[in-house]
């Protein structure tokens, strides 16, 4: 099984947190669906045959794309690729997008999961973050989109937001249970170079929190989410029994996706690869009849550096079966006598053959998954 991440560009307002590749103007959306659908054509071996599993809209703001538009790349994907007969369709959207008449017409299409990107129910963050909505139209658009039927629904949320308390944090969290959602996902705001977020620091206009905020943050998440009965299964991703994001669980799984659109990245196991950012750039070599990416051809290190980065993350862990079967027992033994000391001291356990993250273990995860990558 495969999966297809579709990287919709276009935002009406920007972020100023944000580094994902996307543009403020719309003028070139109908332009951007067409060479889309051409790079289906260009791209249909990749996957090599494989099923489609899940689909997922990513941005930007795929809610920029109305019914018909969503439908008609459906329809292009259909006549490409074999697809599951029920298969994950996610579509990001924001939720100042959700009136009544667009969730509905959403719901006319293939779309079966929907993630909203609220971040904060109070005001004064999303206003920090630049974000296009406020309280209100956050608790709206769940509402409106429970009320259409949609019956898989995340919700995205933003913790160590410069002035964020953490009793504040907790009344995120739960507003969000009060919804009775079936995915959370909570992310820490990382202030990435270049953003306006980063500028204003810079500047001194805004401050960022302690390391003891943000660890306090982090940890009312997971005791938050275990007393509401959400099964932590990702670092930062959270569901009620049975409703793990299939998407994202193959990306950590090293399943095959094909990643279509401007900046988007594919992987097939042996290669990845990405597309270039421009949306100009990209329609014109799509209209000229080929596609501009780069390609990194995959050494058996890089292979084993990506397995522990991604599957470390997860509740299943790193499966030294697994790194036996498909690198060697040589990589296997160098993970296990990486991972001695830091069973020792707590942060890792092995069940069921599996090195896996222990509560304490994740609040310093970046630091476990880096001693046990292979050195360059």
């Amino acid at each position: 099984m495969a999966g297809i991440y579709i990287h919709i560009p276009f935002c009406k307002q920007l972020c100023f947190y944000c580094d994902f590749y996307k543009s403020n103007s719309l003028k070139e959306k109908p332009q951007f669906i067409e060479a889309l659908k051409h790079e289906i054509e260009l791209q249909k071996n990749y996957l090599e045959g494989e099923k489609i599993e899940t689909i997922y809209f990513g941005g930007g703001t795929p809610s920029v794309l109305n019914g018909k538009e969503i439908n008609s790349l459906f329809q292009k994907l259909s006549e490409i690729h074999k697809i599951t007969d029920n298969p994950e369709i996610t579509l990001e959207v924001n939720p100042d997008d959700i009136a009544k008449d667009y969730v509905c017409e959403i719901k006319t299409t293939p779309v079966n999961r929907l993630s909203i990107g609220i971040q904060s129910f109070f005001d004064e963050d999303l206003l920090l973050l630049n974000r296009r909505h406020n309280k209100r139209q956050a608790i709206n658009a769940v509402k409106l989109s429970q009320s259409a039927g949609f019956s898989n629904i995340s919700i995205d949320l933003i913790y160590g937001i410069p002035g964020m308390s953490v009793e504040n944090w907790k009344k995120n969290l739960e507003q969000a249970f009060e919804f009775n959602v079936q995915h959370i996902s909570a992310y820490f705001l990382t202030i990435e170079p270049g953003t306006v977020m980063a500028q204003l620091i810079e500047k001194g206009e805004i401050t960022p929190l302690e390391e003891e905020e943000n660890v306090e943050q982090y940890s009312v998440l997971l005791e938050q989410m275990v007393q509401n009965h959400f099964i932590p299964y990702e670092i930062s991703n959270f569901c009620k029994e049975g409703y793990f994001s299939k998407h994202n669980t193959n990306y950590w799984k090293q399943e095959k996706y094909l990643g279509l659109g401007p900046s988007a990245h594919s992987y097939n196991g042996h290669s990845r690869q990405w597309n270039i950012a421009g949306n100009d750039k990209y329609i014109q070599s799509l209209m000229a009849d080929s596609l501009v990416f780069e390609r990194e051809i995959l050494d058996p290190k890089r292979r084993y550096n990506d397995y522990i980065l991604t599957s470390l993350r997860t509740m299943w862990g790193v499966d030294l079966k697994y790194l036996e079967e498909e690198f060697s027992k040589e990589a296997r033994d160098y993970c296990v006598s990486l991972a001695k000391r830091l069973l020792e001291y707590g942060m890792i356990d092995i069940k069921n053959e599996s090195l896996i993250l222990t509560k304490q273990g994740k609040f310093i995860a970046d630091n476990i998954i880096s001693e046990l990558l292979m050195a360059d």
